[in-house]
């Protein structure tokens, strides 16, 4: 059976620097109609268990630690059996929101994702956290980019633990190299391509000087 992409929307609030807003977070399942991996799990533990079904989850997969995107990630972990993976520079972000809860695993000690006959592959794309991770599964011809990219340009990066220099490069480096067909599914708001996003990259670099 071939792996597909399902969906969801969850709302609820994002918090840091002390401020707090109100979001809708995309969360991705990525797999068959045995098995599958959840991309993000922010607000909302039954509402990702809807789209999953009786499936098996294998992983969690944390693109970065900000609370809109791993609120729920231990609660979901429970209710599953799956462990919960997030790059280790992100932990001091992960302890802002579970600090008595590590993660499960690291996703800097795990390259490749194989679910329901395909792989994800982990790209470590830094800048708006330091342990962002993306995920590139070839054979569906996408790429979950969390708040790295986005149709538009790159993620916020006027927060603690975010730099700009650092986003562009991973961008440049480990996502305008992928094919342009490419469909960019984001962690908030409409997906895109990477041919859609990357004529933009020199205005993104001027940004940066």
């Amino acid at each position: 059976m071939t792996a597909r992409v399902d969906h969801a929307v969850t709302s609820g609030t994002f918090s840091l620097d002390g401020q707090t807003f109100d979001v809708d977070n995309n969360v991705w399942i990525v797999g068959d109609d045995t098995e599958c991996v959840v991309v993000d799990a922010p607000h909302d533990v039954e509402a990702i268990r809807r789209v999953v079904g009786g499936r098996r989850v294998l992983a969690i997969l944390a693109t970065h630690a900000h609370d809109d995107h791993v609120r729920v990630a231990p609660e979901l972990a429970r209710s599953t059996g799956a462990p919960v993976l997030l790059h280790p520079a992100d932990r001091v972000l992960w302890d802002m929101v579970h600090p008595d809860l590590p993660p499960d695993g690291a996703l800097a000690d795990r390259p490749e994702i194989d679910v329901a006959g395909t792989t994800l592959r982990v790209l470590h794309t830094p800048g708006h956290s330091p342990g962002a991770c993306s995920f590139h599964a070839p054979d569906l011809g996408a790429v979950f980019t969390g708040d790295t990219l986005f149709a538009g340009g790159p993620g916020a990066t006027g927060r603690s633990h975010s730099d700009f220099g650092t986003i562009v490069a991973s961008i440049r480096t480990r996502l305008l190299t992928l094919p342009p067909e490419t469909v960019v599914h984001t962690g908030h708001g409409d997906d895109t391509t990477i041919g859609a996003e990357a004529p933009h990259l020199p205005d993104w670099l001027a940004r940066g000087h």
